[in-house]
């Protein structure tokens, strides 16, 4: 018979299909407003290390240094629509910038352009993405967009130029600006002490969880014969 030790096996059994039943629930949506319990939980770490991503002021001041560099730039050559979308953006600015056959020349001085996707960055962290769609006649969302396929093309177009200074910082307001803010976009912040209930929780949560697992697993197997064992001393 495959089963040799019926009561371990039987514990691990009882383990396994009470660790899935648990994981089944978890997928409901019955944590609040109709979330499962990793949306829930997803949306909690969000809202706690929100507060400590803001970097937008920061690369604001940094940007300044950039003010009276000029850059002649062709860029989203291949990618029509989205050169019309960043002249739309750019215009709204008064950033200099016109279309042609070659895509989009944009002649102008990299912190305004940098200071404008940053103070749309601000916008969207602080959730006044309204603004952005009533500026540019677009969703908030898709305006962002445009402004990370305009850097992506920019930094090559910099680094083309052996211009790695400036692409440098265009890829850091990238990450640390453009995508925060969408990324955290109607995301409420919340210190970690207003939710420290949870924390803890979700902590002890995961490593009994994790653990009820694996001891499922080890009772199954001890349960069919499968034990580790000190293999013999061999004398010389």
């Amino acid at each position: 018979m495959l089963v040799k030790d019926k009561k371990h096996f039987n514990l691990g059994l009882a383990m396994a299909v009470g660790f899935l039943a648990v994981f089944a629930y978890m997928f409901t949506p019955n944590f609040g407003n109709g979330q499962n319990a990793f949306e829930a939980s997803d949306k909690m770490f969000n809202s706690i290390s929100k507060g400590s991503t803001n970097y937008i002021p920061m690369l604001k001041d940094q940007a300044k240094a950039f003010d009276s560099t000029r850059v002649d730039l062709i860029v989203l050559a291949k990618e029509a629509a989205f050169a019309e979308r960043a002249m739309r953006l750019l215009s709204a600015n008064n950033l200099s910038a016109t279309l042609d056959g070659s895509g989009l020349r944009i002649q102008e001085n990299l912190g305004a352009i940098l200071g404008a996707a940053l103070d749309d960055s601000k916008l969207m962290f602080n959730n006044n993405g309204a603004d952005l769609t009533s500026r540019y006649g677009m969703p908030e969302k898709e305006a962002m967009y445009v402004w990370w396929k305009l850097f992506q093309s920019m930094d090559k177009s910099l680094k083309a130029k052996k211009q790695f200074k400036e692409a440098k910082f265009t890829a850091t307001v990238v990450a640390k600006g453009v995508e925060v803010g969408y990324n955290y976009y109607k995301v409420e912040p919340e210190s970690a002490s207003s939710k420290m209930g949870m924390l803890v929780f979700s902590l002890v949560f995961y490593v009994v969880y994790t653990l009820w697992w694996g001891y499922s697993i080890f009772f199954l197997f001890e349960g069919v014969g499968l034990v580790m064992k000190a293999g013999a001393k061999k004398e010389m």
